[in-house]
């Protein structure tokens, strides 16, 4: 005669199904919280580990340095007052939305303000950051011959102190299709309007913003490529009419 089965306390399957064991709870929890991409919160030591973004997340685990890359800076205050804008962080992630590279900047400035409600930078984030000169350096050579894709990054190139050339500059600011009646739009508008997310809810995070930039971009890249490519044909076309101007001929020779 077998044994009746015996059943479990209640309160003891209530805690067990709470904690997912051996059920099909902890495998959904577990693979949700790697799908969404949720970033490590800063540690107690004040290392400057990377924000939490559980929105916006990678389409591969490609982290190779890609042709296009996204980028986003966050800024510090300096001067007296505080309102001049110095780097503070800057941020690059390749076409799949990987981070590539990730630095909190020391400013050459003494910094007044960290503006932590927005940049989401602390004091302890500054203390072991890398010297502006270096970070520079470094982000320099990882966009050079690269697609640089962004939103208003005349900002971002301004804090760096560096240049790129226009025909590799894709910035969702300044897309037509993007613009509001000429104007444009606020980098999470657009995130809610085309890509259904919601970003830079208090604290903003590069990493997602650098995120939404390349992935709205990539949404449009077929359409946004042509326009570039029919614009250069057509200033070469406007370089070729031009006619050349001859000079002036000077008086005889005596």
């Amino acid at each position: 005669m077998k044994k009746p089965k015996q059943q479990l306390n209640p309160n003891w399957a209530q805690l067990r199904q709470k904690l997912g064991c051996g059920s099909e709870l902890s495998l959904k929890k577990s693979s949700q919280e790697s799908v969404l991409g949720k970033r490590k919160e800063r540690s107690e030591n004040g290392d400057a580990d990377e924000c939490e973004t559980s929105v916006l997340t990678p389409t591969s685990s490609d982290s190779s340095i890609t042709n296009e890359i996204a980028m986003d800076c966050e800024m510090v205050g300096v001067s007296p007052l505080g309102n001049k804008s110095a780097l503070g962080r800057v941020t690059l992630v390749n076409k799949f939305g990987n981070v590539v590279y990730d630095e909190h900047v020391r400013p050459v400035e003494r910094v007044v303000d960290f503006r932590t409600q927005i940049s989401g930078i602390r004091p302890r984030d500054l203390k072991k950051a890398k010297d502006f000169g270096v970070v520079q350096k470094e982000v320099a050579e990882m966009l050079k011959g690269k697609i640089l894709v962004g939103h208003a990054l005349r900002n971002d190139l301004r804090a760096l102190l560096l240049s790129h050339p226009k025909t590799d500059i894709r910035d969702t600011a300044e897309y037509q299709p993007f613009l509001k009646e000429g104007r444009s739009k606020a980098l999470r508008h657009l995130a809610a309007e085309v890509l259904n997310v919601k970003i830079q809810n208090g604290e903003h995070c590069p990493i997602e913003d650098a995120r939404a930039a390349m992935m709205l971009y990539m949404k449009k890249r077929r359409e946004w490529e042509r326009t570039v490519k029919d614009l250069v044909k057509m200033k070469l076309k406007q370089k070729k009419r031009k006619p050349k101007k001859h000079k002036k001929a000077g008086p005889p020779a005596s």
